[in-house]
């Protein structure tokens, strides 16, 4: 089994920034591909970010520039720094693990909140 803890969220203006974390425990591949999403009311859960194997990354063309996503392997960790917050990244953001042995499972966090806006 796999746990996964947000934090870091909270209320920013637009321009603002803040930074989230995720701490994972449990059954952890160091080639897990760990990630992002968020969802708003009313829409779908969407990727934000991801850092797979060899630390490559893809982001969602909505944030490409603004939100850099990295990990820490020996602390378990996958952050997201985000720049430049617009009131259209509020949102619930959620940290996202996917083992290399179960590539259909996929882990969640519980969620935080972000919210922009002045």
């Amino acid at each position: 089994q796999v746990q996964l803890v947000e934090s870091g969220g909270g209320l920013v203006q637009p321009g603002g920034s803040l930074r989230l974390s995720c701490a994972a425990s449990g059954s952890i591949s160091r080639d897990a591909a760990m990630g992002w999403y968020r969802q708003s009311p009313g829409k779908e859960r969407e990727l934000v970010a991801r850092i797979v194997t060899g630390g490559i990354t893809n982001y969602a063309d909505s944030v490409e520039g603004r939100f850099t996503i990295s990990r820490d392997d020996a602390k378990n960790k996958v952050y997201l720094q985000m720049n430049s917050l617009k009131p259209e990244d509020t949102a619930v953001y959620y940290c996202n693990l996917v083992n290399p042995w179960h590539p259909v499972i996929n882990y969640w966090g519980q969620g935080i909140q972000v919210t922009v806006s002045s």
